[in-house]
């Protein structure tokens, strides 16, 4: 999801809790009024909130590049310093196997899907 998009879904999530909030003062409109208005602006700032929190690297976050398969390093981003290793999962948010990739020289570590 591109930044714009994510930024309007905010926008929208706040103005929203802001309206919950401001019926709260309008006769004849209630709890019910406010807890709907106030409770789906805050499940749409939740929803971005939990969307950017995916295996991605510090280069991937800074450039907000789109996440690679299963939510790991886009394909081919990698530089020729990281060296495969033994280290295999399942992501668990889409099933996708993921290897651990390592810089040897600095111990840091990137995640890619595996064909």
């Amino acid at each position: 999801m591109s930044a714009i998009v994510r930024g309007l879904i905010v926008v929208v999530g706040v103005l929203l809790m802001l309206g919950g909030i401001g019926s709260l003062a309008l006769p004849g409109v209630g709890a019910l009024g406010f807890l709907q208005l106030f409770g789906f602006g805050a499940f749409l700032v939740i929803v971005v909130a939990i969307e950017r929190q995916r295996y991605r690297s510090d280069a991937a976050e800074r450039t907000n590049a789109s996440p690679g398969p299963g939510g790991g390093e886009p394909a081919g981003a990698l530089e020729p310093r990281f060296r495969p290793s033994n280290e295999v999962f399942i992501d668990p948010t889409t099933g996708v196997r993921m290897r651990v990739v390592v810089d040897p020289s600095s111990g840091e570590r990137r995640y890619v899907a595996e064909a």
